[in-house]
């Protein structure tokens, strides 16, 4: 019989794996995670869905082996939301307090965030999210709550994030013909932020990557507060593409090899290291010097992270981010990921892999970084269990119930 007690779902529908984790919630909002599951497909380009039936497939076997593992039946999850026509943009406006007395209150703040996310988008997006990042009291800026304080001047500061109507939709479709109820889409590098970085992090601004297989998302923060969100069309898959031509060989092979001997950097491997390719349409094999397939991936990473970085720095001044950059997702398992990354940046700039934390149970199975935007969907959802037998929460309404898991950032898209 399927356990009852109160369970979270996350789906992770990436360009080339569908990750799904279900957890049990225990006492004082601890995350237990009961199963996990993976697919591999090719239903999607980029973070966009190409291939309907291909994803919906995916979905499919990823949540029946996470179902397996755990013992329930999957009806409803927290899903993952990416690609490179995301976009997002910070909003600020002013209202005058309204109170004689000047005294703030909860009106004044509702009717300055009001005025900061009425801010006009294409008639073809629509807004996935309004977090806050900070108040202005009469020219003091940095005010995280300014109920109760005096001044005539308050000026809410938001970063609004918002895609195109058509992503949303279609990944709505691919998830309810895989029979799962969407209750909650949250962009991704927000939910891989909530699994890896630490406050102090945020507190001294820090760069999160997320290195999927067809985009690598970006988050930057600074003071706490989110201060800009990007994602880059290159990921892992390109890595692997390289790999493929220069060395004549099939994408799969190219794949396998990556993983098993791949370096991000040529300074790791030794020169005398051999390595035996196999030749396209089967044509036997081929010896590959080992450095040779370094210096094709350092080229790309060498790429990747000064595409990075200057994303990362267009709106937060380099200095500024003294935490340094947090590497996570399935490309930041490459060997020698750190190491091209500090050779980018320079020395002064710190680099470490991220890893989900702040779960419990099997977190064995879900220790790598390719599990980090799984994770967090979870931390994000925790405050919203449900019960496996209970009715599936209804489609519609889908930005209704942002929730303030990311460090109580989110404003409620029902506001909107």
């Amino acid at each position: 019989m399927p356990k009852t007690t109160p369970y979270l779902v996350s789906l992770d529908i990436g360009s080339s794996k569908v990750c799904a984790l279900i957890a049990e919630t225990g006492k004082e909002g601890r995350v237990d995670v009961v199963g996990k599951g993976v697919a591999t497909h090719k239903g999607t380009r980029k973070g966009a869905i190409i291939d309907v039936p291909a994803t919906v497939e995916a979905i499919k076997r990823a949540t029946e082996e996470a179902e397996i593992m755990a013992g329930v039946q999957i009806e409803r999850a927290v899903v993952g939301v990416s690609g490179p026509t995301v976009r997002s943009f910070n909003s600020r406006q002013v209202v005058a307090v309204a109170s004689r007395s000047r005294e703030i209150s909860r009106q004044d703040i509702d009717r300055a965030l009001d005025a900061a996310r009425s801010c006009p988008i294409p008639s073809d997006y629509e807004i996935l999210a309004v977090l806050q990042r900070q108040f202005v009291v009469d020219g003091q800026d940095g005010v995280a709550a300014p109920l109760g304080m005096v001044g005539s001047r308050l000026e809410a500061d938001v970063h609004v994030v918002t895609v195109p109507t058509a992503t949303t939709q279609n990944l709505l479709k691919c998830v309810n013909e895989a029979g799962v109820s969407v209750t909650e889409m949250v962009l991704e590098p927000l939910a891989a932020s909530e699994a890896v970085l630490t406050p102090d992090e945020k507190d001294h601004g820090v760069v999160l990557a997320d290195i999927g297989g067809g985009t690598t998302e970006i988050a930057v923060w600074r003071q706490g507060a989110l201060a800009h969100t990007a994602v880059l069309p290159i990921g892992g898959d390109l890595f692997t593409s390289d790999l493929a031509v220069m060395l004549k060989t099939p994408v799969p092979d190219a794949e396998r090899l990556k993983k098993k001997f791949g370096a991000a950097l040529a300074a790791l491997v030794t020169s005398d290291e051999t390595i035996d390719v196999p030749r396209t349409g089967g044509q036997g094999t081929q010896s590959v010097a080992r450095s040779y397939m370094a210096q094709i991936l350092e080229a790309r990473a060498a790429e990747l992270f000064e595409v990075l970085w200057r994303e990362a720095t267009s709106d937060v001044p380099a200095r500024e981010l003294r935490a340094g950059l947090v590497l996570t997702g399935g490309g930041a398992a490459l060997d020698g990921m750190v190491d091209a990354a500090e050779q980018v940046l320079g020395a002064g700039i710190p680099v470490r892999v991220g890893s989900p934390r702040g779960l419990s149970g099997l977190t064995d199975i879900v220790s790598g970084p390719e599990w980090a935007c799984a994770a967090g969907l979870l931390l994000v959802g925790r405050s919203g269990a449900a019960s496996p037998k209970g009715r599936p929460a209804p489609a519609g309404g889908l930005f209704s119930k942002l929730k303030n898991s990311l460090g109580k950032m989110f404003t409620p898209a029902s506001a909107i």
